[in-house]
């Protein structure tokens, strides 16, 4: 065995999926943390271990974008609530590459040019990932796939208590629960998700050989309270929407062959219509429909509880750990944006005490 450096990984933002990010930087043994990027004020100059919850890890956040430009990094984590392409064409021309789960999944050449170019003039790559898009929409689709033939339709789809989600001003103000249903399907939600969830159906349909109709199909349900329900974000009264439905769909003929579908409900009482989990609960599915049908469910990206979900959500973590245990595959690629299909099986890492990193040394 040889002894080689860790690779330098700086996040960016340090919200739900930034915090575990960080933990899970801290603890994967071939990265180390060199910086943080903070939107607020009041986090600049706190140390990015204590923003995480953990004990200091000597790394300063800074709100400096300059500072991080001129940070010496492999790697950044780029983890906002919402992607700025010019940032990430300026961490790209910066010599580091990106692993992101906000964009570029399976982005459109077309509307890409510029971060494609960046890649090129840093030398580095950029690779899109995350949980739902980047995870349970495509790639889990596509590897189940592999074990069925005559396939006519896959489906993933989300089944989520969102009184879990700890973002209590995306909830209210862009999602627009506790809205009457008019806001609730005028608000900028199904854009803002479809913009990922129909590059992961494309994905899907362009790698299976689908003849698909280019334009994917977006649609949306709302169920409103029947009682008044309490939530995170205060309490939500009759009439008020309580749970949201978000469908993708690609069609050959008018018939759905790709679907990616969201299920968010505020609990499964007082709702019309009355959805509901059914019997297996909160969970993750993807189905392929072929020769044979096979369906997989996905359970403990959810937490036990509402409480528990609000300290640490297990999906965010997931989406966290999906990013992090990419890095060294992406370090590694040729310069360029690179999706699940140019890159080699990503895999997670053993706990310290159970790995080969023990002695200090490394392959």
């Amino acid at each position: 065995m040889t002894t080689r450096r860790p690779l330098r990984v700086i996040q960016w933002a340090t919200g739900g999926v930034g915090r575990a990010a960080i933990e899970a930087v801290v603890a994967h043994p071939d990265l180390e943390l060199v910086g943080a990027w903070v939107h607020s004020a009041d986090k600049h100059g706190r140390d990015a271990g204590e923003l995480a919850g953990l004990d200091p890890v000597g790394v300063a956040a800074t709100t400096s974008i300059e500072e991080v430009l001129a940070t010496d990094a492999d790697c950044v984590v780029y983890s906002p609530l919402v992607a700025d392409e010019a940032q990430v064409v300026a961490l790209l021309r910066s010599g580091k590459n990106v692993v992101t789960p906000v964009g570029w999944v399976y982005p459109n050449p077309a509307s890409s040019q510029a971060v494609a170019q960046a890649c090129l003039a840093g030398g580095v790559s950029l690779h899109g990932t995350g949980i739902h898009p980047g995870g349970i929409t495509e790639r889990f689709p596509l590897m189940i796939s592999a074990i069925s033939g005559q396939v006519t339709h896959v489906r993933a789809e989300e089944f989520s208590d969102i009184r879990t989600y700890g973002a209590p001003d995306v909830v209210r103000h862009v999602m627009a629960f506790g809205g009457t249903p008019d806001e609730a399907l005028a608000s900028p939600m199904v854009g803002l998700l479809g913009s990922g969830f129909k590059a992961s159906v494309r994905m899907v349909v362009a790698e299976m050989g689908f003849d698909a109709d280019p334009r994917i199909e977006s649609l949306q349900e709302v169920a409103v309270a029947t009682q008044p329900i309490d939530s995170p974000i205060g309490v939500i009264e009759p009439g008020l929407v309580a749970a949201r439905r978000f469908h993708w769909r690609a069609l050959v003929d008018g018939l759905p062959v790709v679907t990616a579908t969201v299920n968010w409900l505020m609990g499964e009482e007082h709702l019309d219509p009355p959805w509901e989990f059914g019997p297996e609960g909160e969970r993750f599915e993807v189905e392929v429909t072929g020769d044979p049908d096979v369906k997989v469910t996905f359970k403990g990206l959810q937490p036990d509880s509402i409480e528990e979900g609000l300290v640490r959500n297990p999906g965010v973590v997931v989406t966290a750990h999906h990013c992090v245990n990419a890095i060294p595959y992406v370090v590694a690629a040729q310069p360029g944006i690179r999706t699940y299909l140019d890159l080699p099986l990503v895999a997670g890492r053993a706990a310290p005490h159970l790995g080969t990193h023990r002695t200090g040394t490394q392959r």
